[in-house]
């Protein structure tokens, strides 16, 4: 376990510091650009406006999936830094008054973004060409907006692919769900057993 922590520091400080080695002004303002893609409050407009849609579509199975799916990312993003406890990179440019494993930004895009591409090509009859241009543009999103925030100082590269995981994994067992809860071919629980 030592021995791992050891490989993820040393590759975290590796990364971190060439990074700051080659940041310049023009590449800082376009990680600030793509970083706001990804930040909290962009994921809340997205969270709302995507809620309002699915509400006057009465679309309730996928509404309740598309709020579990961006109310546990934040829980869980909270919940992580707390327990886990740990100081910003020194390079960081700016203020920051939380910890930082896990990137929040990352997790948040990863669900978010990937809630959104789901969403869209559960309603839209795509052939599967587009499917994979969709879930290929989904991720060259996501992981630009992770490289922005190592590029920033703002976070290790362990923050985002630690943000990547858990948001992953929070967003397979959302869409599951919906999954699941939308089959017709469940058995309907009766809610008066003689009838």
């Amino acid at each position: 376990m030592n021995g791992l922590r050891s490989v993820l520091g040393s590759l975290d400080t590796s990364v971190l510091e060439w990074m700051h080695r080659h940041a310049s002004p023009s590449g800082m303002a376009v990680c600030i650009a793509i970083s706001r893609v990804g930040s909290p409050l962009t994921m809340t407009f997205l969270a709302i406006a995507g809620a309002l849609v699915l509400a006057a579509f009465e679309e309730w199975v996928v509404l309740g999936g598309w709020i579990a799916a961006f109310g546990g990312a934040s829980i869980l993003d909270r919940w992580l830094k707390l327990v886990v406890h740990r100081p910003r990179p020194p390079y960081a440019r700016a203020v920051i008054h939380s910890w930082s494993f896990p990137s929040g930004h990352a997790m948040g895009a990863l669900v978010g973004i990937g809630m959104l591409t789901y969403v869209l090509l559960r309603f839209a009859e795509a052939t599967r060409p587009t499917r994979l241009v969709a879930w290929a543009a989904a991720t060259a999103v996501i992981a630009l907006i992770g490289v922005s925030r190592v590029y920033l100082g703002v976070h290790y590269l362990s923050d985002v692919i630690g943000g990547y995981a858990v948001g992953a994994a929070w967003l397979a067992l959302c869409i599951w769900a919906v999954e699941l809860a939308g089959r017709k071919d469940l058995p309907r629980l009766k809610l008066n057993p003689l009838s």
